[in-house]
């Protein structure tokens, strides 16, 4: 199968631990195994990523330095592309076969300059604060914070991807045999001019909308999005919390999750398996291969 797998920021930055460069390339080189293992079983794969956790840090660096050493938020975007890119790409590389082909590529996301995301931020990207240093960043840098789990973190705009300008590319790459990663981070923002013209703009796309849009125009056999939890579970950190195992569109449709973490993944696999008729699967990293077989996280499936 052609499948689509989206990794996860926090399964690549796992949460509270320091973004430091070794604690990544440690978490990516688990990733790629998993990752291998569905090369080795005969799947072709495109590759996606968050990049909430480092685009952050990126920003805050940013903000440290001097005043014209800050960029903005699709050049960022750019970068931490660029860097996830090269950690998977080699650590993929070195997991697979000598002759196998993996490519990173920068992909750029077409995005509308009138999306309603933009006037309501909701991507929480960086690290988490407690509520009085939210407060003070709040204030220090006028960046927009809002809740996320016990904690607190810098929220951006989100708006719909729309089109993926290099999906030509990409699909030829996978034609020759590749293994792509791309569209990482949800790919950077662009908005298209009148005059045709492409220019970058200040957003962060989520990642498993991405790459929803990315597989349908890919026309794969399905979509996997990795995470750091085992499955999609209703009524989630309560006790009456359930996993599921396997839902229809229109079963999972009827419910509700959370915004900041779960409900765009389970968008993303409505969105995907509603268009195509495919199936989708959410769950652990380290379950890739089960996913995709049906024996562990959650499968959508068109209809029951």
């Amino acid at each position: 199968m052609l499948i689509v797998v989206a990794l996860g920021g926090n399964a690549l930055a796992k949460r509270g631990e320091p973004m430091s460069a070794e604690n990544q390339r440690t978490n990516v080189r688990q990733a790629a195994l998993s990752l291998a293992e569905l090369v080795h079983a005969g799947h072709r794969i495109v590759v996606t990523h968050g990049n909430g956790p480092q685009v952050g840090m990126l920003a805050l660096q940013a903000a440290a330095g001097p005043p014209d050493g800050a960029y903005p938020l699709d050049v960022l975007g750019a970068e931490s592309e660029g860097m996830i890119g090269y950690l998977i790409e080699q650590e993929l590389t070195n997991a697979l076969p000598k002759d196998t082909q993996v490519a990173a590529i920068l992909t750029q996301v077409r995005v509308d300059p009138n999306d309603p995301g933009f006037s309501n931020p909701t991507k929480p990207i960086g690290p988490i604060y407690d509520q009085e240093m939210a407060r003070k960043l709040e204030l220090a840098r006028g960046w927009r914070m809002a809740p996320d789990g016990d904690h607190w973190r810098r929220v951006v705009a989100s708006p719909k991807p729309l089109e993926i300008l290099e999906s030509r590319v990409i699909a030829m790459l996978v034609r020759g045999g590749v293994n792509v990663i791309c569209a990482g981070g949800g790919g950077i923002p662009v908005i298209q001019r009148k005059d045709g013209a492409y220019l970058g703009i200040e957003a962060v796309i989520d990642k498993d909308a991405a790459s929803a849009l990315l597989a349908r125009q890919l026309k794969v056999d399905m979509l996997v999005m990795l995470t750091d939890v085992d499955a999609v579970y209703r009524n989630f950190g309560t006790a009456n919390a359930r996993p599921v195992r396997q839902a229809s569109v229109a079963e999972l449709g009827a419910s509700r999750f959370a915004a900041g973490s779960m409900g765009p993944k389970v968008q993303a696999a409505l969105d995907f398996t509603s268009a195509t008729g495919k199936p989708a699967g959410i769950g652990r990293l380290q379950d890739a291969a089960a996913i995709i077989r049906g024996e562990a996280g959650t499968r959508i499936v068109a209809s029951e």
